[in-house]
């Protein structure tokens, strides 16, 4: 079937290169049964790749299901996948089909695979190589034909490397991989799409469609589109609704636009978040970290380019002076940094750095989540509610961290 054809079929539009070979790589997957991972940011589209897989599949006739993986809670995950039997846990009043039993023949979509637990992703593995799934609460096997299409906007090696998904899973779900490709990785596309979307807009709410002037069509394509096709389309709904003139200025257009940043840091999970708060907070700890330890390296050398060279030594106060300026900087941490920089006015008064050996802090991402906890219990005495308010995780995180860290509180 020819790409044309199934952008039409499927409401697809734009010609971008990266979209048109991922369109390509779906076709030629659709008359086999070779497990699909699609990868590409929120708001891409990547279940319509899996509805076109599943379309155009010998198995376009037997059922179809989606399953958002991020929206089950741990604890019933399995019995929604794999079914249970009455009495195996507490409100499992009668036995229940999972999806894997009911869409026998058929395609399942797993989106935001990366959210599985690591005991479901053991049973996925089995199910993909052999085909066999154990309902919960039961020990008889049993068979089923299923294609397993997922799909993640997470880096699945990265969390591999965390110890948050199975290596081998990871491999098994990838045989064929597809790149969906973002919003700003698609410059040519953008304004083609809010053309699309404000025309049915104009139609849907009965009134002329917007146009942009040549300053808001640049504006559009250099906004960088975190929340990708999805995004365009809410702001294609929100000017057609809201703007008085239907040609849009860069003014006008701006208004609707998110403030944004080139350098977008990361935000702290907040209290009322989900069991992954303390994954986000460990990646954040592993750049803080990270940026600390160069800075600390930084100065070292520093030190020592004074001390190797002579003409620069007798340039020692403008070299205080820079060091005072790197101490009151934003960019360094402060605790560890200042500490750095304390120990650094001995070592140019004595003139030799090896009376004043510095130990590095430990930098183990362990050991300072241990720290993290340990003072956040001691400063809100054992409660441990506000003590995981403070570290911004909820109290079931806090309470697996203090199994697993063996802490007493």
């Amino acid at each position: 079937m020819e790409i044309q054809s199934i952008k039409n079929r499927f409401g697809i539009i734009g010609n971008a290169p990266a979209l048109n070979y991922a369109l390509q790589v779906a076709t030629q997957v659709t008359n086999t049964d070779l497990t699909v991972l699609i990868n590409g940011e929120s708001g891409v589209g990547k279940e319509v790749f899996s509805q076109i897989i599943h379309s155009l599949s010998p198995r376009k006739h037997n059922p179809f299901i989606a399953v958002n993986c991020g929206a089950i809670p741990e604890g019933t995950i399995d019995s929604e996948l794999f079914g249970h039997e009455k009495g195996s846990f507490t409100g499992a009043a009668d036995s229940r089909k999972g999806y894997f039993e009911t869409v026998n023949g058929g395609t399942i979509f797993l989106d935001e695979i990366g959210e599985l637990p690591l005991g479901t992703q053991a049973r996925l593995l089995r199910v993909l190589e052999t085909g066999e799934f154990i309902r919960v609460g039961s020990s008889k096997v049993q068979k089923t034909d299923v294609r397993v299409i997922a799909a993640t906007n997470k880096d699945l090696l990265q969390l591999v490397q965390m110890g948050k998904f199975r290596e081998d899973l990871y491999y098994r779900l990838s045989t064929v991989p597809i790149r969906v490709p973002s919003l700003h990785d698609r410059p040519e596309d953008i304004h083609i799409l809010f053309r699309k979307f404000a025309s049915d807009f104009a139609d849907k709410y009965k009134a002329a469609p917007v146009q942009l002037d040549e300053e808001a069509k640049q504006l559009l394509i250099n906004y960088p589109w975190p929340g990708n096709v999805r995004e365009l389309k809410n702001i294609a709904e929100q000017i057609s609704v809201l703007s008085h003139d239907k040609l849009i200025t860069a003014k006008d257009l701006n208004k609707f636009l998110q403030p944004y940043s080139n350098n977008r840091m990361p935000i702290l999970a907040s209290a009322n978040g989900n069991s992954h708060e303390f994954a986000n907070e460990r990646e954040i700890l592993y750049k803080l970290f990270f940026d600390m330890k160069k800075d600390v390296t930084e100065l070292k050398r520093m030190f020592l380019d004074v001390l190797q060279n002579p003409e620069m030594a007798n340039h020692s106060q403008s070299f205080m002076n820079d060091l005072q300026e790197l101490k009151s900087s934003e960019s360094l941490q402060p605790k560890m940094t200042q500490q750095a920089l304390q120990s650094s006015q001995p070592v140019l008064m004595n003139n030799d750095i090896h009376d004043h050996v510095e130990v590095e802090e430990s930098l183990n991402i362990v050991d300072k989540e241990r720290e993290l906890i340990i003072k956040a219990l001691k400063k809100h005495k054992s409660k441990r509610k506000d003590a995981a308010l403070d570290l911004g995780i909820s109290e079931r995180t806090l309470y697996r961290k203090l199994k697993e860290y063996d802490i007493e509180d």
